[in-house]
This record gives structure tokens, sequence and C-alpha cells, in this order.
């Protein structure tokens, strides 16, 4: 489906058991953990149940229902998302799934890195983006249990910094504003994410507009990937940073490409 998310949709349904299977599984999501859910929950045949803004691209719509996941469209709000997964949850009875804060989600989004470092077990450094945490939590824990001397760094825009100011200050920031490129690096951390990054993660380096259009430039011309915005985000922190980093063994998580061809920078 196109991005990081289907791992942590399988781990966190696989951990259900079969009785909580059969009643189904819940998220509120406008793109691509919607997209995750309703595939991860159709290949383990189990109901998946999506609340979607309605504002939401009718492209991510349709992904979700070819994955067969049922929409259930809300006002855009978070109140309205929540209230309205709270209302599926009582009807059906089915578990609710959150896109980032959960620890079966971190834990599966986490493989990528394990992976990685199996393949490359002498990595310096990690990079991943930055969005509602649970990429970045899951990367860390697997810097920590499978890395040697490796460390978890961070890329998030520099307009929607929160995750870098919620590092510095040692609580939960939020954004006032997140006027980025990057839309799927807008939501924000959670209470099961932000220890964990709070402990594990070295630091995070902010890029500007520019810097993620350049890199996305970079990725389409040069590695021949299709890669959403928010995917260039890492790249564009060690383009950076990259006298620092020079002959540094670095490996960085390109996130995921659903990409609207329609809205392409360049």
């Amino acid at each position: 489906m196109g991005a990081f998310k289907m791992r942590g949709a399988t781990n966190a349904i696989l951990n259900l058991s079969e009785e909580k299977k059969a009643r189904g599984v819940v998220t509120h999501s406008s793109g691509n953990f919607a997209q995750a859910l309703s595939l991860a929950a159709k290949s383990l045949d189990v109901p998946a149940y999506i609340v979607m803004p309605d504002t939401a691209p009718e492209v991510k719509k349709a992904a979700v229902r070819t994955y067969e996941g049922k929409i259930t469209e809300c006002p855009s709000t978070l109140k309205d998302r929540e209230e309205t997964a709270n209302k599926i949850l009582k009807d059906t009875g089915a578990t609710f799934v959150h896109p980032s804060n959960d620890l079966d989600v971190i834990l599966g989004q986490g493989t990528a890195a394990m992976e990685l470092l199996e393949d490359y077990p002498d990595l310096d450094y990690i990079f991943c983006p930055v969005g509602g945490g649970g990429l970045i939590a899951g990367t860390a824990l697997a810097v920590k249990h499978f890395g040697t001397n490796c460390k978890c760094i961070g890329g998030e825009p520099l307009e929607a910094d929160d995750a870098w100011r919620s590092l510095k200050s040692g609580k939960i920031e939020t954004n006032e504003t997140v006027n980025t490129i990057a839309d799927g690096l807008k939501t924000q951390l959670g209470d099961q994410n932000f220890p964990i990054i709070l402990e594990n993660v070295e630091e995070i380096i902010r890029v500007s507009e520019e810097e993620i259009k350049s890199t996305l430039r970079l990725i389409w011309e040069r590695m021949k990937i299709i890669v959403e915005p928010s995917s260039a985000v890492p790249l564009a922190a060690v383009i950076k940073e990259k006298e620092r980093f020079k002959n540094k063994k670095i490996g960085v998580i390109i996130s995921g490409g659903n990409v609207d061809l329609n809205q392409l920078p360049f």
C-alpha cells in the first residue's frame, strides 16, 4: 500500500486474540494508515472500520475501498474523528488501533530498521522522518537492540517542528500551524511513543521546505524512486549536515510513496 505503516498495522492485528480479530479493528486516518489497516485486515480476514474526514482526497478513499475497509466519513476535527470511532467501537465491539501511538504498531514499524541492520550491521546512524512518532520510536528501539554503536536521528520539517521542540523541553509540544509540503508529518507525538523517543533518539534535525523539495527531486532523478515529500525529509537532514556526517555509514528509512502526481513541486 505504498508506506511503512503496513508493518505496524499487520503487527497490531496479529497480536489480537481470535475473538477480537472476529470483531474487527477501527482507526481514524485520512491517508496511509487508513490504507495500511484496511489491507492488513483484508490479508488476515479481519473486518476493518475506517473513520475518514469528509475532506480526505477521493483517491485515498478509493484506495481504502479497494482494500475493503468500511469507511465512515465525519468532519475533519480530531474531536469528530474520535467520537465517530468511539461510536463504531460501541456498536461493533471492534478494537481501536492508533496510527502511531500504540506499542504493537510501534514495534511493527521498527522492523524496517531491524531488517536494515541485519543487512548492514555496522551502521553509525539511521535517519528517519518524524510525524506522529510511531516510526521513529520503533526505529530507535531497533537501533538500541540490534545496532552496534548506532544512533537514531530524526528529520523533521521546520514548519512542523513539534518533535524537535518536544525533545528540547521534555514534554509533548504542539504546532500552531503546519505549513509544510510533507503532509505525512503534520501529526503530533503521543504518550506511548514520546517516552521511547525521549530516551532513545539522539537528535532531530529540522529542514526547510526548499531543502525538502530539492531532496525530493534528487531521489526521483538520481535514485529513480517515487517518494512522497515526507520520505525526502530524512535524506534532506543528512544533506543539510553532510560535512558532519562525512565518512560515516548511514542508513535512511524511505518511508512512503503515496504521492499526488497532480501536486508535484517540480
